[in-house]
C-alpha cells in the first residue's frame, strides 16, 4: 500500500470515529483496525493521537481557509458589499465549494468542531489558533464594522451562540429533516436549511449590536 493511501485510509477512518464516538472514547487500535493498517503505521506517520486529531481538522481546514480568503478578498475589493449577511454567506458558500455540496462532510466536521469545545481538547483549540489564527482575525476584523456599537463581550457570546446553533443544525441534519417531515410534512433541502440557518445567525449576530 502506497504511503500516501495509507494516511487517507487512517484519516477517513478517524475522522468518522472521532465524529461518531468522541475524540477520548476512540482508540488508535479502533483507527488502525477499521482501516486495515497497524498500529506502527500510526505512528510512523503521525507520531501521536494528538497529531492524528490535529491532521484530522487540517485536512478539513487547510482548503476551507483557501477558499475564504479567497471569498473575503472578493468581499474587499468593494467594501459596500460588506455585512452581516455576506460574511455568513462567505462561510457556507465556502464549505459548498470545498465539499462539494456534501452534506455528511459537513455534518463530520461540524461535529467534530462541537467536540474541539466540549472535550478537553485544549492542543487542539490551541493549534487551530495558532495555524489558522490569521483568517479568523481577518473575518473578524470585518464583521467588527458590520455590527456597529457591539461590545467585545457581546461579539463574543454571539458569535458563539452563532457557532453552536450551525453546529447544532449541520451535526444533526439528517435527525432534523426526518422530524421535519414528520411534523410538517415537509423535508426541507439542504439549501432551504442553510439558506434559514444563516439567516437567524445573521438576526442573532445583528441583535448583539442592540444590547
Amino acid at each position: 500500500m502506497a504511503q500516501k493511501e495509507t494516511v487517507e485510509r487512517i484519516l477517513d477512518a478517524a475522522e468518522v470515529l472521532f465524529a461518531e464516538r468522541g475524540f477520548s472514547e476512540t482508540s488508535l487500535r479502533t483507527i488502525t483496525s477499521t482501516a486495515g493498517v497497524n498500529l506502527a503505521a500510526v505512528n510512523y506517520h503521525f507520531g501521536s493521537k494528538k497529531a492524528l486529531i490535529q491532521a484530522v481538522f487540517e485536512r478539513f481546514l487547510e482548503p476551507l481557509v483557501v477558499e475564504i480568503n479567497r471569498r473575503l478578498s472578493a468581499l474587499e475589493s468593494d467594501p459596500e458589499s460588506i455585512s452581516v449577511d455576506s460574511l455568513l454567506e462567505v462561510l457556507s458558500a465556502s464549505i459548498y465549494e470545498v465539499h462539494g455540496r456534501s452534506t455528511n462532510r459537513a455534518t463530520i466536521f461540524l461535529r467534530l468542531l462541537g467536540l474541539a469545545y466540549t472535550q478537553s481538547q485544549a492542543h487542539l483549540r490551541s493549534y487551530i489558533a495558532t495555524r489558522y489564527g490569521e483568517v479568523f482575525q481577518r473575518y473578524g476584523n470585518l464583521l467588527k464594522p458590520a455590527l456597529p456599537g457591539t461590545t467585545p463581550q457581546e461579539l463574543f457570546w454571539h458569535t458563539h451562540f452563532a457557532l453552536g446553533t450551525a453546529i447544532f443544525t449541520m451535526s444533526n441534519v439528517d435527525a432534523l429533516r426526518a422530524m421535519s417531515e414528520n411534523d410538517t410534512g415537509k423535508r426541507g433541502s439542504i439549501d432551504f436549511i442553510v439558506s434559514k440557518l444563516t439567516s437567524f445567525m445573521a438576526a442573532g449576530l445583528k441583535n448583539a449590536s442592540h444590547g
